[in-house]
């Protein structure tokens, strides 16, 4: 009987296991095999967007897409019996545009081609369709080519504002796995406002879902969402304004920052030497790349955001200001008998003879170094660099291009951290023109050149999507009348550093000039050499920026001159030329 027992229930788990597995199969698994099936009969498609335009203020396209066509070929015709499809087909290509040699297409296709892909191959990437339009049919005949219509980005202004616009290129996987979407569109912005502002520019993709047969061909549309087609950008810059300043600023390097001081929108920026972006877009060339990488003036860099350079007499508005803000008295002066000397060492104003009796007005419209000298002794270095910090030195200014750069705003903590060093005073006394330790970069000084027009910061942009109101800054509005003062006589009265340079204005300007070292003096030299006897390389930066029109000001003109020398002879009839091209374009108005 117990026997009889055990077979029973022997039989019946076993009963028990194959009605779950008939349940399991028949029931449960009927979803999975289901949508398995989908997969195998219904596709998805997605469908990529032409990238937006970039367009300047008035229209007119500095970003834009060219129409042309891709050729593909049929996927898996590497075996013996099909090879000579392939070669008909490479040489069909190569007869009709010999700039694609035979070894390169056998090459690209051996690459893309593999035993689970079923798409066409994308063999060609892009042929302009002027080129390809009268070959059209002789290759959309051919039932192992497939056709595709495609876009490719290009850059109609070349060199003008490349720095600003930036490029776009091939997507990595590194770009692939950040942003889906590069996935489809096989590109992606790498820098510049077409990286800025990439998620815009690509839009939203579109899909198609579709039934297709055994051979992959499309029977049936069972769903289609079209893809975004608002994705335009409409940039502060006036191209016009743009090109005419690289023609007037030659063959110099360094950059130059047209902005609106009262909200930071952007007319015109540039960093020169410019390159042409189109090279980018299908990858650049070996020898395209080691020739900017190895050009002295660094056209790769973009000067505006990352070219760090010592301030020299630009900073000095702000340090006086600083002075004020810390207990200096606005009457205070000093005599400058042309040099201080600490210990053992001498620090020279860049006027032999001194400046005589000097209070703050003079100091500024003159440059005295030893006025700074003096009363960055009775401030301190971090009441100072707390002040400038106030004014955006040292710190980001928020613009719409990636990667901008700090700088650096010098103070005790800093070197303690970055040198474990002490901080002497000799660095204060640097520190105090715009020397030493302390770099800026061009866009912070435009800014900074803004809040002292103005009495506010604003956030330089170029869309008014990265617009934010200008931040308030606390400060004496009879401490700034002085320093607006000492601007106002740089440009205007006999003495100011600027006077004689900027002449040709027909606007009233107010303004600072600075030659910013870029090798140290030895205290042995009694004469400073002048700039036109160093060596190219050796010679100082030149500054020269300034807001217009004094009384109202609306814009502010910022350029440094790489290897200048003096800002005011360097920069000025530049200057000039601008704020008389603000004008005929009806920009500023009195």
């Amino acid at each position: 009987m117990k026997r009889l027992n055990l077979i029973f229930i022997i039989i019946f788990i076993i009963l028990i296991t194959l009605l779950s597995r008939v349940y399991f199969l028949s029931i449960k698994s009927n979803t999975y095999y289901e949508e398995l099936s989908k997969r195998n009969y219904i596709k998805k498609i997605y469908k990529v967007p032409n990238r937006g335009i970039i367009k300047d203020r008035n229209g007119v396209p500095l970003a834009m897409n060219k129409l042309g066509f891709s050729i593909n070929i049929r996927p898996h015709l590497r075996s013996y019996k099909k090879k000579h499809i392939l070669d008909n087909l490479v040489n069909l290509i190569n007869e009709n545009f010999p700039k694609y040699s035979k070894d390169s297409l056998y090459k690209e296709y051996k690459k893309l081609d593999s035993n689970y892909k079923h798409d066409f191959v994308k063999i060609v990437e892009f042929i302009p369709y002027e080129e390809f339009f009268d070959k059209y049919t002789l290759f959309n005949s051919n039932d192992d080519i497939e056709i595709k219509s495609e876009v490719k980005r290009v850059y109609p202004e070349g060199k003008n504002a490349s720095h600003i616009i930036g490029y776009v290129g091939r997507a990595s996987k590194i770009d692939i796995q950040n942003n889906e979407f590069s996935k489809h569109s096989g590109i992606i912005g790498k820098n510049g406002l077409e990286k800025y502002y990439n998620k815009e520019l690509q839009g939203k993709l579109g899909e198609k879902t579709v039934k297709v047969n055994a051979l992959n061909k499309e029977v049936e549309v069972l769903d289609e969402k079209d893809p975004s087609s608002d994705n335009d950008l409409t940039i502060s810059i006036d191209i016009e304004l743009q090109k005419y300043i690289q023609e007037i600023f030659g063959n110099d390097s360094g950059a130059i920052i047209v902005m609106d001081a009262r909200n930071g929108e952007i007319l015109s920026a540039g960093s020169y030497p410019e390159f042409d972006n189109n090279i980018f877009v299908d990858g650049i060339s070996i020898d395209d790349w080691n020739k900017m990488k190895n050009d002295f003036n660094h056209p790769f860099t973009n000067k505006l955001i990352n070219g760090l350079y010592p301030p020299g007499s630009v900073i000095k508005m702000g340090i006086a200001l600083s002075f004020l803000d810390n207990g200096i008295k606005p009457d205070y002066e000093i005599y400058d008998s042309g040099f201080i000397q600490i210990g053992n060492r001498k620090f020279r104003d860049w006027k032999p003879t001194g400046h005589g009796k000097v209070g703050f007005v003079k100091a500024i419209k003159e440059s005295c170094d030893t006025f700074f000298y003096k009363g960055s002794l009775l401030v301190g270095i971090n009441k100072i660099s707390k002040s400038l910090r106030d004014y955006g030195i040292g710190e980001e200014t928020g613009i719409d291009l990636v990667n901008e750069f700090y700088a650096t705003n010098p103070n005790k903590d800093w070197k303690e951290k970055k040198y474990n060093q002490p901080w002497y005073i000799g660095d204060t006394i640097n520190a105090s023109i715009g020397q030493g330790y302390m770099t800026v970069t061009p866009m912070q000084i435009a800014r900074y050149t803004a809040f002292l027009a103005t009495g506010k910061l604003p956030r330089p942009h170029f869309s008014k999507l990265n617009y934010e109101e200008p931040k308030e800054i606390e400060y004496n509005k009879n401490y700034m009348k002085i320093i607006r003062q000492g601007m106002y006589e740089v440009t205007n009265k006999p003495k100011g550093t600027a006077y004689y340079h900027v002449r040709e204005s027909k606007i009233t300007l107010a303004g600072k000039t600075g030659t910013a070292q870029v090798v140290s003096i030895p205290q042995s030299e009694k004469v400073r050499m002048k700039e036109s006897e160093l060596k190219y390389y050796h010679r100082s930066h030149a500054w020269l920026t300034t807001y217009g029109p004094y009384k109202n000001p609306q814009y502010v003109v910022t350029v440094l001159v790489e290897h200048g020398g003096h800002g005011g002879s360097a920069a000025g009839h530049v200057v000039s030329k601008i704020y008389n091209k603000l004008e005929e374009l009806g920009y500023i108005k009195n």
